[in-house]
């Protein structure tokens, strides 16, 4: 079955110790009702440089990524649809990229 990784952008980071709480909660439940489609959970990301002929930049990109995660799916129509359930599109400040790995 194909590879699918799960790119997001945005979010932020939770103000209180409360918001806190009720993001993992949301991430742990949609991650764990996955089941045997989730074949790395991944993390979130610090700011990223871009690296190109013209040098170096700290500027993250112009859609810095904030985390990652690998699922397997049938095809990209259900790899969208699980991305559709991701707790960063709550509230309207995220997206997610979703993108077949290829394999080699």
């Amino acid at each position: 079955m194909p590879k699918y990784i799960l790119a997001y952008h945005g979010g932020g980071r939770p103000e209180t110790e409360e918001e806190g709480l009720k993001a993992m909660t949301a991430w742990e439940g949609w991650l764990g009702g996955l089941g045997g489609k989730l074949i790395d959970p991944g993390n979130p990301v610090g700011m990223s440089r871009t690296v190109s002929t013209e040098g170096i930049a700290d500027n993250g990109g112009s859609n810095p990524i904030s985390g990652y995660s690998i699922v397997e799916a049938a095809d990209d129509t259900e790899a969208c649809e699980i991305a559709r359930g991701c707790p960063i599109l709550d509230g309207g400040k995220g997206s997610v990229e979703v993108a077949p790995i290829v394999e080699m």
